[in-house]
């Protein structure tokens, strides 16, 4: 079992337009809400690649029921710890003229302590019965920003390895508890770094540091310059594919539930790695939030060139 942990879910509001023009009047062509976060990302794509998942997390009554609506529609399980409020909206404007996106996040909901107490019970009690614990993305209000460290500390000694994604401060706690696997963006690393990372080799030197510190596995997604991973032992990086990107909003969650999936059936890191770029790759061509193609994720598996560095 893969358990996703989504501690603040979003409405992703996508607008669509021709030539984004900051500062300037822009006029949308295309709007979808969809239920999302990185937590229900995961598990989303998870199930689709044939495996056991679920999702956990924090949830907002007013806005749920899109959550529980896409996750049952998705034959994803989930256990939410309720709160009263609002779930928080997301806008992504999706400029079709470049492909790029620019987020405009909400920060959420407060969460109450007596919840954040509840929130470790729960995930110590999925994390008994899970493979894999998939800690990814931002936290709410009143949510210290050690909490992914905590979450990790409390799941020691289960058998359940942790995945982190996410940055900042949330990331640098989050160390300290030795996950089994991070994956950071290029930015994120740079901003762990304290410096710009020049060339596949200064990013690699980059990571390797945070294995030194006892993480297993160190993914880096670097956008339009393709991927990174490293256990230590080999570095592999993947050019970014030649496909057409509709966006990538998701591709990040889609390449951690590649590798976890890998992982699951005890591959080797190239073959994960494959695996992770395959899926990222998937979702970028994909419209919209609709869940990965299989039929076209397999046949990108071929596709995924991998260099050793």
């Amino acid at each position: 079992m893969i358990t996703a942990v989504s501690l603040n879910p979003s409405i992703d509001r996508t607008l669509t337009v021709d030539g984004f023009v900051p500062g300037g009047l822009n006029r949308i062509v295309g709007k979808r809400d969809v239920a999302a976060g990185k937590g229900i990302n995961v598990a989303l794509t998870v199930s689709e690649l044939g495996l056991d998942s679920e999702c956990i997390g924090f949830m907002y009554r007013d806005g749920a029921s899109q959550f529980e609506k896409r996750l049952m529609l998705n034959s994803t399980p989930y256990d939410f710890i309720w709160c009263e409020g609002s779930v928080r909206t997301n806008i992504k404007v999706f400029d079709r003229s470049s492909s790029t996106i620019t987020e405009l996040n909400e920060s959420g909901m407060n969460v109450a302590e007596e919840d954040l107490s509840k929130m470790v019970d729960l995930v110590v009690s999925h994390a008994e019965n899970s493979d894999y614990l998939i800690l990814s993305g931002s936290l709410p209000p009143g949510c210290p920003q050690e909490y992914y460290r905590t979450l990790i500390h409390a799941v020691e000694g289960l058998g359940c390895r942790c995945v982190l994604d996410a940055d900042g401060e949330r990331l640098k706690y989050g160390l300290e508890a030795r996950p089994f696997m991070i994956k950071p963006n290029r930015y994120e690393l740079e901003t762990m770094i304290g410096r710009p990372l020049d060339g596949i080799r200064d990013i690699r030197e980059a990571a390797l540091r945070y294995i030194d510190m006892g993480v297993q596995v160190v993914a880096v997604s670097l956008g339009a310059d393709g991927a990174m991973i490293t256990d230590g032992g080999e570095t592999l990086f993947a050019p970014r594919m030649n496909i057409e990107v509709k966006g990538t909003v998701g591709a990040g969650d889609a390449m951690v539930a590649g590798l976890v999936a890998g992982f699951m059936a005890d591959l080797d890191l190239e073959q994960c790695f494959r695996m992770g770029v395959a899926c990222a790759s998937t979702r970028c061509i994909t419209e919209g939030y609709k869940t990965i193609d299989k039929t076209v994720y397999k046949a990108f598996l071929d596709m995924v060139n991998i260099e050793r560095v």
